[in-house]
């Protein structure tokens, strides 16, 4: 990858969430040696003067965006004015200290829930801003939206080649099985390993199961980051010609579907039962890959496929269960 240079300083923020720890895989398994990575113990991002004395002394060339405060429907429903004060301090501090160190290159990571809630599908990057958003989760959509605009901001005021990806919903190693801030896929791992462990009849899950949603392996994720913080800004601007791109897999799935999937991966025999007092969300969330694919990358990772390796990874580690 000419444009991003084995021996390159990278550093990777949030590189013990699920995101980030994929990224910092993928970059060790292609042969760099020189990440940059720090705990939350050991840099606090939310703390502006530590960021800046962080990027002072290290000096990275190149940064990955992962840091974020994430959850699913609860969780974003929930803690409103922290999802949105967190994030947004998170990603004024990482890029605007970035900018002030010298980086040339940042990936700044979002979420497909940038997107209006009643987007024509599938989503191209041109919808943003072109609606009204799902309220359930308007104040991280908000956060991230304000991480896209900032990129290309400093993009277009300070010549910086500051670009953003849009993954779809994601999964795999890493993930949060609390049930009260879990996304989808890890809460039904959990729920269904509960109810195979102590012989329930039934699973309930939340909403009518009518909705549609996208799914890709967080591992898939971490391959289309090295090929957009690899690609040249003339490739960029020629092919992509947004402040970000896409990433997902251009197929979707009902939630009744995930979960007869994960119902099939973990060996449950039972029922399943629908809370409809429960939110659905957005109706529909696919995004348009085209994009992206245009890079030359494409998932590898089949849907039922990934959630077999991620609940044998939920299984070897059971203190997931109690401790997330």
């Amino acid at each position: 990858m000419s444009e991003l240079p084995l021996d390159a300083r990278i550093f990777i923020a949030g590189h013990r969430g699920m995101v980030g720890s994929a990224i910092t895989r993928a970059l060790r398994t292609a042969g760099y040696t020189r990440l940059l990575t720090r705990t939350r113990s050991d840099l606090d991002l939310m703390d502006r003067p530590a960021v800046r004395a962080f990027f002072e002394a290290e000096r990275p060339q190149y940064v990955f965006m992962a840091a974020a405060k994430v959850g699913g429907i609860l969780a974003n429903n929930t803690y409103r004015g922290e999802f949105l004060h967190d994030n947004l301090a998170i990603q004024l501090n990482v890029l605007d200290e970035a900018r002030r160190a010298g980086v040339q290159r940042l990936l700044f990571l979002g979420s497909s829930c940038i997107y209006p809630k009643l987007a024509p599908q599938p989503m191209k990057e041109e919808y943003l801003l072109t609606g009204a958003l799902e309220p359930t989760n308007q104040p991280y959509a908000i956060a991230k939206i304000a991480g896209i605009e900032m990129c290309d901001a400093y993009r277009r005021q300070y010549g910086l080649d500051y670009r953003a990806a849009m993954p779809t919903n994601l999964y795999g190693p890493g993930d949060n099985y609390d049930l009260a801030k879990s996304h989808v896929i890890p809460a039904l791992i959990r729920k269904f390993h509960e109810a195979v462990e102590m012989d329930q009849p039934a699973v309930t899950v939340w909403g009518s199961g009518t909705p549609r949603r996208e799914f890709l392996h967080v591992d898939d994720l971490a391959t289309a980051c090295l090929v957009l913080m690899a690609t040249p800004r003339a490739t960029w601007d020629e092919k992509i010609r947004h402040p970000f791109v896409n990433v997902g897999t251009g197929t979707d799935v009902t939630i009744r579907e995930l979960a007869e999937m994960i119902g099939r991966v973990t060996g449950f025999k039972g029922e399943l039962a629908f809370d409809r007092s429960k939110p659905d969300g957005t109706p529909r969330k696919l995004m348009d890959e085209t994009l992206m694919r245009s890079l030359g990358w494409s998932p590898r990772i089949p849907l039922e496929q990934g959630l077999a390796s991620t609940y044998n990874l939920y299984r070897e580690q059971p203190t997931l269960n109690v401790l997330q």
